[in-house]
């Protein structure tokens, strides 16, 4: 996969993301490497339960990506 293909599937995702869900998304690492990205995505509420299930929903969404694998993420409630 080249740089720009990555960057074509990531595009891809964030604008889906972004899109559909009421969250700020964006490239926050590995920004020159082919194989790999780093996605933040923030979310406010005044809900802790209804984040953390949102958020849940979005991590699922991106393991059904066909051209991703998901390696690692966190949920952070502050």
């Amino acid at each position: 996969m080249s740089l720009k293909d990555k960057r074509r599937v990531v595009k891809s995702i964030k604008d889906r993301i972004a899109h559909g869900h009421n969250v700020s998304i964006a490239e926050v690492g590995a920004l020159d490497e082919h194989r790999r990205s780093v996605l933040g995505m923030a979310m406010v509420a005044n809900d802790a339960r209804y984040v953390e299930g949102a958020l849940s929903k979005l991590v699922d969404f991106v393991r059904s990506v066909p051209q991703v694998d998901l390696l690692d993420y966190q949920i952070e409630l502050l």
